[in-house]
C-alpha cells in the first residue's frame, strides 16, 4: 500500500475520505471524479492494492486487496488475504487520526471488492467512523463479524448496486442488505435501473 493517491484538502482539513478501488484498477481509477465533489476541506485517500495472482483470473497478477476465488456467494473465500487487508485499512485509518482528525470526521468508501473491503474493515474498526459507503459489492466473512460488539452500528452505512450487474449479482447485494439492515440502525440500500458493475453521476452524489 505505498502508491496513495492523495488529493489534499484546500485550507484547514476537517474530515477524510478513504476510498478503495475494485479488482485490477488503482488509485488513480477513482481519485478525479471523487475529487470533483469532495468538500475543499476534505482529504481525499484512494489508495492502490498491491498486484498479486489472482485465481479467479487464472493467477494473472493485478492491484487486489486479496484473493478471490470464485463468483460463487457459497465458494471459498481468502480469510487470511481478508484479515491482512482490514489491516492496512485501519492502519490508513488510524495514520488520519493521528494527524488529528477524529474517527467521527472519516469516511471509508469502495467499489466492488474495495466496497467489499470496506465494509468489513469500517464494521470491525474499533471506533465510531463518519460513514461507510459500499457500492457493488457484498460483505465478506459476515459469520466473522460480532455485530453485538460493533461500536459502528449507529454509522450511516449507503449500500449502492446496479440492477444489470453481472460481476457482483444484484442477489450478492440484497443478501449483504439483508444482514445489515438486521444491525444497523442508520443503513440504506439504494439500486439503480439499468446500471451494469460500474459507477454513474448518481451513485458518486448519493
Amino acid at each position: 500500500m505505498s502508491r496513495h493517491v492523495i488529493v489534499p484538502a484546500v485550507g484547514r482539513q476537517t474530515a477524510s475520505i478513504i476510498f478503495l478501488h475494485g479488482l485490477g484498477d488503482t488509485g488513480h481509477g477513482w481519485s478525479s471524479s471523487l475529487a470533483a465533489i469532495k468538500p475543499p476541506s476534505v482529504k481525499l485517500i484512494c489508495p492502490t492494492a498491491q498486484t498479486m495472482p489472482v485465481t479467479l483470473n487464472g493467477g494473472f497478477p493485478m492491484p487486489s486487496w486479496f484473493d478471490l476465488f470464485s463468483l460463487d456467494s457459497t465458494g471459498p473465500v481468502d480469510k487470511e488475504g481478508i484479515e491482512k487487508a482490514q489491516k492496512l485499512i485501519h492502519e490508513l485509518i488510524g495514520a488520519e487520526e493521528k494527524e488529528g482528525i477524529d474517527s467521527k470526521k472519516i469516511i471509508l468508501g469502495g467499489f466492488s471488492q474495495g466496497g467489499a473491503l470496506a465494509l468489513y474493515s469500517g464494521l470491525t474498526y474499533p471506533k465510531p467512523l463518519g460513514g461507510i459507503v459500499a457500492l457493488s459489492c457484498w460483505i465478506p466473512m459476515h459469520e466473522k463479524l460480532a455485530m453485538n460488539s460493533c461500536v459502528n452500528l449507529n454509522t450511516p452505512v449507503l449500500q449502492c448496486h446496479g440492477d444489470v450487474d453481472h460481476i457482483v449479482p444484484l442477489k450478492w447485494g440484497q443478501m449483504t442488505s439483508e444482514f445489515l439492515k438486521k444491525h444497523l440502525t442508520k443503513y440504506e440500500f439504494k439500486t439503480y435501473r439499468g446500471l451494469m458493475h460500474s459507477s454513474c453521476e448518481q451513485v458518486r452524489n448519493g
